[in-house]
């Protein structure tokens, strides 16, 4: 798919791409992230873009974006006032916002897409400690995905990986995520190409 096709499929009222990815981005790559964040905001009307306010991936996409449209990014965080000298998004959604009881799918999407099960359940029984520190940012993961009651779901994702350890982490677990609910994704193997057209 070039992305004049992904535009026309996409550029609709209610879509969410995800633009997200490693912490750790190539020097080389890093104006690529911000130039595709820009070239999509700047060439759409009606599609929203989440992050999760990571460094790397996530800063230099939303990067792009905000310069043009900051108004059309939403963040999602692991808890509030997450990086928050680093905000470019006009509309943020925290974990802390949400009543994980009254959301079981988040729960559910996050045990099944990764072998974290016991680790979730920690969280859930104890709240936050050092062994369960990690469990906000793959219930935050699973919420950009998935959505909540408030917050709709993804439509399609835009992810930059490590190719050499692919789908690891939690960029793996998103991609996971995707996987199990019927999102489809890309990496940059495949949006590289955009940026030559």
């Amino acid at each position: 798919m070039d992305i004049e096709i992904f535009i026309e499929r996409y550029d609709t009222p209610g879509t969410v791409i995800l633009l997200e990815g490693k912490r750790a981005v190539l020097p080389a790559d890093q104006v690529k992230l911000e130039t595709l964040g820009k070239i999509l905001a700047s060439r759409t009307q009606h599609m929203l873009f989440r992050s999760g306010n990571a460094s790397g991936a996530d800063f230099f996409f939303s990067k792009g974006v905000a310069s043009v449209a900051p108004n059309r990014l939403q963040v999602v965080t692991p808890y509030r006032g997450h990086r928050r000298k680093e905000m470019l998004g006009v509309h943020t959604v925290s974990l802390d916002d949400i009543d994980l009881a009254n959301e079981p799918g988040i729960v559910y999407h996050t045990k099944n897409s990764s072998r974290v099960a016991p680790l979730i359940d920690g969280y859930l029984n104890s709240g936050d400690n050092a062994l369960t520190v990690k469990a906000r940012y793959l219930l935050r993961d699973t919420m950009k995905v998935v959505g909540t009651s408030k917050l709709q779901p993804a439509t399609f994702a835009i992810f930059y990986d490590d190719l050499t350890k692919p789908k690891s982490g939690g960029t793996g677990h998103t991609m996971r995520v995707c996987e199990q609910n019927g999102i489809p994704y890309i990496i940059q193997k495949e949006w590289f190409r955009w940026l030559e057209q």
